[in-house]
């Protein structure tokens, strides 16, 4: 998935961007309204907001660690006889930050190992990667590569069960709509931009998507459906003042959903225009509105397609203090995918946070809401739809320089019609406890 992400890329590198590269690693001087480099806001980064304090972001380290957490549950095995149990994972860590004057880049790993204390067939190991690439191939041009990966039973079963529920300020490709409390599934995510300042307040980019769900054993996921999504936009963006951006964005997605033996189901195609305006309110503050038409276009041969217009609206904000971060986000636009099979108008809140009360206690709280309307109830598959509610909220304290204890509870809800994977247990609930060692050292430039 990373190589077809990195090939995108080098498609959708315009030939101004080699003309303009500096290959003995010196710049000609910027003319005086270039000294302000513009962001890439975020309707249109495709990236996530950090909930991390400004204290955290350091750069040039290189962290290593070990998560211990022991967890109940009740419901680890699904189905119609849901069973309680306790389980124990061991998560190592090893995170990259690496940043010199044109690159940037962030890996995270985590492999993780569970146990469980009364279903042993249960036991699995798990896989988390995430990259985060950025390259200034000029001073104007700035390619960027995410990529994340993973490989689980239950997506918050992870070291930091708060990075469960994302928030990001762009558009979301299609995600985990329905979560099966104990069923295998891959899922991959990438994106590839390119971005060119052409003028000290005007920018412009380039941009493709990928994601794909994959669920390795089917009897385990009854009703729900591999997908994947391709998708490309492309983006105009005026500064308006320091504070204040405007600008439009066309972006295209196909998403399909597939039966079981890989034979391609319902795809849904849609197409949408939106104006946007990002507000950085603070340097750490930042609150982004946009809106515009929508169209779609689903098939599922033979029965005849469904088009429809609709209204595509999102709103977001970002905030990165010293002791306060926060994260929230809504959409309503059309989507597919996510273990669905046909068309949905979604409606989509997701919020995370994290408040320092005093030197040695931190609270963290990350919640999400879905709601999904059947934009092609005649499809075979489709449902009529659904919702789904999750939440998490956490204590850290430290133990030590470098022990941490974290402790917490998580909720799910979920009502979907026809989705035997979570029709007996629609309601999950979790609570864990953890204790993290980490160890970070700078990098040498």
């Amino acid at each position: 998935m990373l190589t077809r992400a990195c090939l995108g890329l080098l498609l959708l590198l315009p030939p101004y961007a080699w003309s303009q590269g500096d290959t003995n690693g010196t710049e000609a001087a910027a003319s005086p309204g270039d000294e302000i480099p513009m962001r890439t806001p975020p309707p249109v980064s495709g990236q996530a907001y950090s909930t991390a304090f400004a204290s955290e972001t350091q750069s040039n380290t290189l962290r290593t660690g070990l998560t211990v957490s022991t967890t109940y549950s009740n419901n680890v095995v699904g189905g119609d006889n849901p069973v309680s149990s306790a389980y124990y994972s061991i998560w190592p860590t090893l995170a990259l930050d690496a940043n010199t004057t044109r690159l940037h880049w962030i890996l995270n790993y985590s492999p993780g190992f569970t146990f469980y204390q009364r279903v042993s067939a249960r036991n699995q190991s798990d896989q988390t990667v995430a990259l985060n690439f950025q390259y200034r191939l000029s001073s104007h041009v700035t390619a960027s590569l995410q990529d994340s990966f993973q490989k689980t039973s239950n997506p918050f079963n992870q070291p930091n069960p708060l990075s469960a529920t994302p928030v990001s300020g762009s558009a979301p490709a299609p995600t985990l709509a329905v979560i099966a409390p104990a069923a295998d599934q891959i899922q991959n995510a990438a994106n590839a931009q390119i971005t060119y300042q052409f003028s000290a307040n005007g920018m412009a980019g380039l941009s493709g998507t990928f994601t794909d769900l994959r669920y390795p054993n089917p009897a385990e996921a009854p009703g729900l459906y591999d997908s994947s999504s391709t998708g490309g936009s492309a983006f105009y963006s005026r500064r308006l003042s320091e504070k204040y951006s405007v600008g439009v964005s066309y972006q295209y997605m196909d998403m399909l959903a597939y039966q079981a033996g890989g034979h391609s189901s319902t795809q849904t195609q849609t197409q949408t225009v939106f104006l946007f305006l990002t507000a950085y309110l603070k340097p750490t503050l930042s609150l982004s509105l946009s809106g515009g038409p929508q169209h779609s276009d689903a098939t599922q041969p033979p029965l005849p397609p469904s088009r429809s217009w609709s209204t595509m609206a999102m709103a977001s904000l970002g905030w990165q203090g010293q002791r306060t971060s926060l994260a929230a986000s809504y959409s309503q636009m059309v989507t597919s995918g996510g273990g669905l099979a046909g068309g949905y108008h979604s409606n989509m809140a997701n919020v995370s946070g994290r408040w320092q009360l005093s030197r040695t206690w931190t609270v963290g709280l990350a919640a999400g809401y879905q709601l999904y309307k059947a934009l092609t109830p005649a499809f075979l598959g489709s449902t009529s739809g659904g919702h789904t509610v999750s939440g998490t909220a956490s204590v850290q304290h430290p133990l030590g320089q470098h022990l941490t204890m974290q402790a917490g509870y998580t909720r799910i809800q979920q009502s979907y019609e026809g989705i035997a994977a979570i029709s007996a247990t629609p309601g999950t609930n979790q609570e864990f406890v953890s204790i993290s060692y980490q160890f970070a050292r700078p990098l040498k430039r």
